[in-house]
């Protein structure tokens, strides 16, 4: 996959007091090796994780918890070569390898797989999809969440779902690892919501996870931020189609319209000024805003195409609960420097100096935080002009940043 056609299917990157765990079981066995043969593209297989009944760390509980996920690479005898790669907002487990031969790549394609930076022939590479995934329309994803049908009821969910935090999301994929045979992560990392995942994993788990790459990230979610979630979810509330989260049944409107506009809001956010220059001023053909109220601009029409497209495959509720979850990143201990101050890992952080959803000083403050807890912290700022999306579609530039980081070599 050209960068380009990368950067589009990553349009969306943003953030953006559990009951002992039930005995997990899966629908398919132990993952056979997936790699690809020389000159040939890594071609992965979609499975399902079914983690059974799980109380989340609010109290609630999800009677039938499952979750997506791939894997690449062989674990090895100790279970401790593995990676976990956590995804953005908009994402689901599709971060590497291609589900057909001539499918799309996933998403960090340029830096997962057989002899790249994250190296498929020396770790075991595993990704899931989260709780709550945002893609409910789209057949690459499985993902409990508002959506799935409540056994109690025989109806969805909708908004009777419980909160699921950050934490809850981990809690879920470390029933999947332990499935799996993990004993320990030589790496987490992801990008946005990712990078949250894995700074929770880190701060949950400190003495089963050796590094830590979180992209285009905070370490902190502060009121600046609380207050931009909320700013997302507006126009999904304001549509009458939403009904307080009651749109499933039969003969009901989805609240698209809200939807798109709310997407609209972060497609714009997750860039930077570079990554529009080619709109500039001009109109679509037949459109002069000069003389019409009504009429657009050439950066409108494609914030409004791309939005509309998105809204289609995704979910309404599933992105109220996804902002939520965002909130409430780190939200179990006293303020993010307790929390980080728990990690006993490496850390390479990859913050943009162009990103509007994490805004670079939040980089930055994570790796001082992380300095003075005494971690070994690198921060490698991703310079461009795609904002946000550089964690998601540049992650070739921090190429030898991370070889050096997972003593990988060139």
């Amino acid at each position: 996959m050209d960068h380009p056609t990368i950067a589009r299917r990553a349009l969306l990157a943003a953030p953006l007091l559990a009951a002992p765990l039930a005995a997990p079981a899966l629908l398919a066995p132990r993952p056979a090796r997936a790699q690809a043969p020389a000159g040939q593209p890594l071609v992965v297989r979609k499975q399902v994780f079914e983690a059974g009944e799980y109380r989340t760390r609010g109290g609630g509980v999800v009677p039938n918890a499952r979750i997506g996920y791939q894997t690449a690479g062989t674990l090895n005898a100790a279970g401790d070569n593995a990676v976990l790669i956590t995804h953005f907002f908009s994402a689901n487990s599709h971060a590497f390898g291609r589900l057909s031969p001539n499918g799309p790549a996933g998403y960090w394609d340029n830096i997962v797989g057989p002899g790249k930076a994250i190296d498929t022939d020396r770790f075991f590479v595993v990704s899931s999809d989260t709780l709550v995934n945002l893609n409910l329309n789209d057949a690459t994803t499985t993902s409990t969440g508002p959506a799935t049908i409540d056994p109690s009821t025989g109806r969805p969910f909708g908004m009777t779902f419980p909160v699921v935090s950050m934490r809850d999301f981990i809690e879920v994929q470390k029933r999947l690892l332990d499935s799996l045979g993990v004993k320990r992560l030589a790496l987490v990392a992801g990008p946005s919501m990712g990078a949250l995942q894995a700074i929770e994993w880190a701060c949950a788990y400190p003495d089963m996870i050796d590094r830590v790459m979180p992209s285009v990230v905070t370490g902190e979610f502060d009121a600046f931020l609380l207050g931009w979630m909320e700013i997302w979810e507006v126009p999904i509330r304001m549509d009458p189609n939403w009904r307080n989260g009651d749109y499933y049944g039969a003969g009901r409107e989805p609240p698209l319209r809200g939807l798109a506009e709310a997407l609209k809001i972060v497609t714009l956010q997750a860039r930077d000024r570079g990554s529009l220059a080619q709109f500039g001023r001009r109109a679509p053909e037949g459109q002069d805003p000069a003389r019409r109220i009504g009429d657009s601009f050439a950066v409108e029409r494609f914030l409004d195409e791309a939005a509309a497209a998105r809204a289609k495959t995704a979910d309404a509720n599933a992105f109220i609960y996804l902002t939520r979850a965002n909130q409430l990143f780190l939200n179990e201990y006293p303020d993010s420097a307790a929390a980080l101050a728990r990690s006993k890992a490496s850390w390479l952080v990859l913050p943009a100096p162009g990103d509007h959803i994490f805004p670079i000083a939040y980089g930055r403050d994570l790796g001082e935080t992380l300095r003075k807890a005494g971690r070994p912290v690198t921060v490698f700022e991703l310079e461009g002009g795609l904002g946000h999306l550089e964690g998601v579609a540049s992650m070739n530039k921090a190429e030898g940043a991370i070889r050096t980081f997972l003593g990988t070599g060139a």
